[in-house]
């Protein structure tokens, strides 16, 4: 008894130690979406499965370029992708999201389950988790209480899952021809640019001690 005891001390110690308090803020995550989900899987990664869970192997940190919690959440909430984003709805209908959103007070909040499956990176999607940070223009860059809330957060994920990687959006594509990447659809790229390499070089110096890999070449 006193064993297990020290055991679940450890892991109580070990989550206080990452900081992270997250808020469960869920989207719309129905049986259509799921089915979307699938379909996704299916078109773009040649995976047919009757579930939408990953097994992570990659943490990808975007900004939202919104600059409102609201307005953040609100692009990610409901199932399909809305009219105003045509430019991505040739390759699904499934509407983009991300497992975690950041706002620019640091708050973190948990949109779905860690493991489902969302629509946030090209190629990668069906083994990386995704943290969109609120905001990212000029009027409003992102805070130094977010790169806090990040680092917690990611120190949280790397202790939980066996994660390789961390990568800003902007270097997806350095993953084509890697193992992990299964994009079919080799029309299907876009130009990234968040969250920003100041933004990535703060997080990687900060997260050294937890030994992610180099990127790919």
């Amino acid at each position: 008894m006193h064993r297990v005891w020290v055991i679940l001390f450890g892991f109580l110690l070990m989550g206080c130690a990452t900081g992270a308090k997250i808020i469960d803020k869920p989207i719309d995550f129905d049986k259509s979406r799921i089915a979307l989900t699938q379909s996704y899987l299916k078109q773009h990664y040649g995976l047919e499965q009757e579930h939408i869970t990953i097994i992570p192997k990659m943490i990808v940190v975007h900004w939202t370029a919104i600059p409102t919690l609201e307005g953040s959440f609100n692009a990610f909430k409901t199932n399909t992708l809305p009219s105003s984003r045509d430019d991505i709805t040739s390759a699904g209908n499934l509407n983009v999201s991300s497992q975690f959103l950041i706002d620019q007070d640091g708050t973190i909040y948990r949109l779905m389950p860690e493991t489902y499956m969302a629509r946030h990176v090209i190629g990668l999607n069906h083994c990386a988790i995704g943290i969109e940070n609120v905001g990212g223009t000029k009027n409003k860059p992102l805070t130094k209480k977010q790169l806090k809330a990040n680092i917690d957060l990611i120190t949280y994920l790397k202790n939980k899952y066996p994660l390789d990687y961390l990568i800003g959006h902007y270097e997806y594509t350095f993953f084509e021809g890697h193992p992990l990447w299964l994009e079919v659809d080799q029309d299907y790229r876009t130009i990234k640019t968040d969250p920003g390499k100041d933004f990535m070089t703060n997080l990687r110096r900060a997260t050294k001690a937890l030994n992610f890999k180099p990127l790919p070449k």
